[in-house]
């Protein structure tokens, strides 16, 4: 039986090449939403999912701060992609002749240096290969999309510009998502590692210094720390951190016994093994 990894958006889009990338002995399984991807490996119909959860310019991705510890599903992994757009057309086309370029609107803002010295008219679309898709489907040389090179391939478009985005540092980090289980202990997890929690504050003064102040004290690096209202409740604030180590570490261990002093709910999203991009240069969220 094949093993499946879900992601969300069309074939050819960049959670498509994260997972053939990272996984590449998996069926890449295209879902309409991040919920359907979700719901693939809660119901046995994937082993994993690859979600996209920050990128180095447009922040962090909208909804799965709160998808995420919705789900019961458990960090596994994490990849980073670095992130490329080409300019595609139909067979043919120019930039010259075209009108309009079409893309999902964080691609579109990450292209804006090309999209004005080409004149062309920006159009949102829901997704960068269902864009590429649509301009194939379309057959009209007026239209162009902004996609991932792989789009071009599986669409039959033209390649009129390569890797147009305005900063090539671009990246976005994705996090490989599996059906909750034990967490590996520090024995199975030799390498470097990183520990993603959520955690809600009191509702008193300076709680969030109190909670992070462990961190500081016992020397944890913490490389990412968002927070995000809880429904309509504008008093409760709930944070979602990745911290550098195991639970078992003794720094990172002693550092959320403190945090649980001035915390109402603390919960271990994942323990999973440092991807080898950090290493290569130092990541800040």
């Amino acid at each position: 039986m094949v093993q499946k990894i879900a992601y969300q958006g069309e074939p050819g889009a960049n959670s498509n090449i994260a997972c053939m990338q990272m996984f590449p002995q998996l069926k890449s399984v295209p879902c309409a939403s991040f919920e359907d991807a979700f719901e693939l490996v809660s119901s046995g119909e994937a082993e994993l999912a690859m979600i996209p959860i920050e990128n180095s310019i447009a922040g962090r991705v909208a909804d799965i701060h709160i998808l995420l510890p919705q789900s019961h599903l458990q960090i596994v992994g994490e990849f980073f992609l670095p992130i490329h757009f080409d300019l595609l057309g139909i067979p043919g086309s120019t930039i010259e002749a075209a009108t309009e370029v079409h893309s999902h609107i964080h691609a579109l803002g990450q292209c804006r240096r090309l999209i004005r010295e080409a004149g062309l008219r920006p159009v949102i679309a829901g997704d960068t290969a269902g864009s590429a898709r649509e301009v194939r489907e379309w057959n009209d040389p007026t239209k162009l999309s902004l996609a991932p090179p792989l789009a071009a391939e599986i669409y039959g478009l033209e390649v009129l510009a390569s890797r147009v985005e305005d900063d090539p540092s671009n990246t976005t980090r994705f996090v490989v998502l599996a059906r909750e289980k034990e967490l590996p202990t520090r024995e199975e997890l030799t390498g470097p590692a990183v520990t993603s929690f959520v955690f809600r504050v009191r509702n008193v003064p300076s709680a969030l210094f109190k909670a992070l102040g462990g961190f500081a004290t016992n020397g944890v690096n913490m490389t990412r720390l968002e927070s995000y209202m809880v429904g309509d409740e504008f008093a409760a604030t709930m944070f979602m951190v990745d911290v550098e180590g195991h639970p078992e570490d003794l720094p990172l261990r002693l550092a959320l016994e403190e945090l649980d002093f001035f915390t109402t709910e603390v919960r271990i999203l994942g323990v999973y093994p440092a991807a080898e991009f950090r290493t290569a240069q130092t990541v800040t969220a």
